[in-house]
C-alpha cells in the first residue's frame, strides 16, 4: 500500500483540462502550455511588417526636428542655472536628450529590422495630437465643455472603437466630472460655457 500525495485543486484541474476531464478548456486555452519557441514564432506570425530605411529615417528626422526645435524655444526662454533655473532649463535638457536620440536613430538605427512599417493604423496617434491641439485651441473661445465632449467622442468611438452607448456615456460623465472639480470645487480660471 502506497501514500497518497496531496494534490492541490489547480493541479488537478490543469491536469484535468490536459486530459480533457471534467475541467473546461482545451490546452490552446493555456498560453502557459506553448514552449517559448510557439510563443517566438506566434508573436512572429502576429507581428506587423517591417519599416524599411526610409522610414527609420523619416521618424528620425521628426524626432530630430521636433528637438531642434524644442531646442531653440527653450533657449528664448532663458536657462537660468542649476541654482537659480529660468523657465527654458528644464526643456533644454529634455530637447537635447530628443536631439541626441534622434542623430543615434538616423546613424546607428537605420537599419533596425524592429521598428513597425508606417500603415493606417498609424494615423491614430496623429488623429489623436490634432484633436487635443483643436480643443486647446477651441477652449478659449466656447469654453471647454464642447470641446472635451467632442474629443471624447472621437477618441472612444473612433480610435477606441467603443459603442456608440459607452462612447456618449462616458463621455459625459468625464466632462461632467471635470466640471465639478475644476469649475464647482477648485473655481479655476479655465474657459466654460455654463
Amino acid at each position: 500500500m502506497t501514500a497518497a500525495h496531496p494534490v492541490s485543486a489547480g493541479e488537478e484541474s490543469h491536469a484535468a483540462s490536459r486530459s480533457g476531464g471534467d475541467a473546461p478548456g482545451t490546452p490552446d486555452d493555456f498560453p502557459e502550455d506553448l514552449t517559448p519557441e510557439q510563443l517566438a514564432a506566434q508573436w512572429e506570425d502576429e507581428k506587423p511588417p517591417a519599416a524599411g530605411a526610409l522610414a527609420n529615417a523619416a521618424a528620425s528626422l521628426v524626432v530630430l526636428g521636433v528637438g531642434t526645435g524644442a531646442l531653440l524655444l527653450s533657449l528664448a526662454m532663458g536657462l537660468g542655472t542649476p541654482a537659480a533655473p529660468q523657465p527654458g532649463l528644464w526643456p533644454f535638457m529634455i530637447s537635447c536628450v530628443m536631439v541626441v536620440l534622434g542623430l543615434f536613430q538616423l546613424v546607428i538605427g537605420r537599419h533596425n529590422r524592429d521598428a513597425e512599417k508606417f500603415t493606417r493604423m498609424s494615423m491614430a496617434p496623429l488623429t489623436g495630437l490634432v484633436t487635443l491641439a483643436a480643443m486647446v485651441a477651441l477652449m478659449p473661445v466656447i469654453g471647454f465643455e464642447l470641446p472635451a465632449v467632442v474629443l471624447c467622442i472621437i477618441w472612444m468611438r473612433f480610435l477606441g472603437g467603443e459603442t456608440w452607448r459607452s462612447t456618449l456615456l462616458v463621455s459625459a460623465i468625464v466632462v461632467a466630472a471635470f466640471y465639478g472639480i475644476f469649475v464647482l470645487a477648485l473655481n479655476t480660471s479655465i474657459p466654460h460655457l455654463f
